[in-house]
């Protein structure tokens, strides 16, 4: 399904459905694609709403963990958004954290998948080898335990961005960012529910990671989904979303409707 991107001020965004925010997050090479099952599965009894992240549009100074989760704070805030279902996938989960830890009052849960934050052996300082697509091609294909997910329009994206001079600067500014970002000694004061959903075949944010994550955060849970990499929500998008459906129902206030 095709999805309308609105625009309020400087933010674009799709929001889809009614209820409780259920807000996505996607990751450094991320796209709306990322997340069509999501949308489609879960729009029926939530707002899902996915931000674009200005990966490429802050100034340099400003493209960090940091700057993003200032930029999610000012968009839920412009939405007028409380009792968020709040999911990140790799870099999104990471700006997820840094989010709740400074605005804890606006989300309701917590949803992490293969994120960042604490350890990634990422696309960071040698992944934009421009002109070289058949490089980009082996390198997106370790996203997934399927080498066959790495599909032409995929491949296309990642390598329109790494072959633009000034992304690639930004990339690496993220990517550096993340590493440095590392919030090992705060994660124990998240209080809200957190599910953890992981490939057990990523090799960007092992499993270990997702342990660690498990171990860190008081009120969480995990789910280790086998012959899947680094974007379980695309890779197995069923499993993923039955997962994350029987953790949110235990969470999630239902739109009251009238007999």
């Amino acid at each position: 399904m095709k999805y309308q991107i609105k625009q309020q001020d400087k933010f674009k965004f799709i929001e889809v459905g009614s209820g409780e925010p259920l807000v996505l997050l996607h990751g450094l090479f991320g796209a709306l694609s990322n997340f069509r099952d999501l949308i489609d599965y879960f729009s029926t009894r939530f707002r899902v709403v996915v931000p674009m992240l200005p990966l490429f549009e802050l100034d340099i100074f400003h493209t960090t963990v940091g700057g993003l989760a200032k930029f999610v704070h000012r968009f839920i805030d412009a939405r007028g958004y409380n009792n968020v279902h709040l999911l990140g996938n790799s870099l999104g989960g990471h700006v997820g954290l840094v989010y709740i830890l400074k605005h804890p009052e606006k989300i309701k849960t917590l949803t992490l998948t293969g994120s960042s934050g604490l350890f990634e052996s990422g696309m960071g300082d040698s992944y934009p080898k421009r002109g070289n697509k058949d490089y980009i091609r082996k390198k997106t294909e370790l996203t997934f335990y399927d080498p066959a997910m790495a599909t032409d329009e995929l491949v296309n994206e990642v390598f329109e961005i790494t072959n633009n001079r000034i992304k690639v600067i930004k990339i690496i500014s993220l990517a550096k960012s993340a590493i440095r970002n590392n919030l090992g000694q705060e994660l124990t004061r998240i209080k809200q529910p957190t599910c953890l959903i992981w490939g057990k075949n990523d090799t960007i944010t092992p499993p270990f990671v997702a342990e660690e994550f498990k171990k860190l955060i008081p009120n969480s849970e995990l789910h280790l989904i086998d012959k899947c990499g680094h974007a379980p929500m695309m890779e197995v998008p069923e499993e993923f979303n039955v997962i994350l459906d029987q953790f949110l129902s235990k969470h999630h206030q239902p739109v009251s409707t009238l007999a």
